[in-house]
């Protein structure tokens, strides 16, 4: 199945794996799915919300790697001079750490709801963490 549904915040968006772009990637959140955690709201990078995941090895390298998620894109960052994370653009981002400029696979791209995704980001940033799930339909 290439699609998906997430829930964040008490938001449902439905979204897309970008599989032909990131097969690897997709395989390996795929094999983690359904993947529950939670979202804070980003520190350097602009409007987007993500979930720092530390040391996490998801076993892949950079694929259909962007520095500029398009609002309602998820992107995965494998580690490497950073932590591990998953980013979703809600509005302009220029994805950094305090590290520097950084780029992250675009392995999800939202397909409804984004009309509610300015108000999830927003909830993050004044309510603090937020849960989120993803699950394949």
């Amino acid at each position: 199945m290439d699609t998906l549904t997430i829930t964040a915040g008490g938001f449902t968006f439905d979204a897309r794996f970008e599989t032909e772009a990131a097969p690897q990637t997709v395989a390996a959140f795929k094999a983690q799915m359904p993947y529950v955690s939670q979202i804070v709201h980003v520190r350097w990078s602009g409007e987007g919300v993500w979930v720092p995941l530390g040391e996490t090895d998801f076993g892949v390298g950079y694929e259909n790697h962007t520095s500029h998620p398009a609002p309602g894109h998820i992107i995965l960052y494998p580690g490497g001079i950073s932590e591990t994370e998953i980013l979703l653009a809600y509005g302009g981002v220029d994805f950094s750490s305090k590290m520097g400029q950084l780029a992250g696979n675009h392995f999800i791209t939202l397909t409804s709801g984004l009309e509610n995704l300015h108000a999830l980001g927003t909830k993050v940033l004044w309510e603090g963490a937020q849960p989120i799930r993803f699950e394949t339909n």
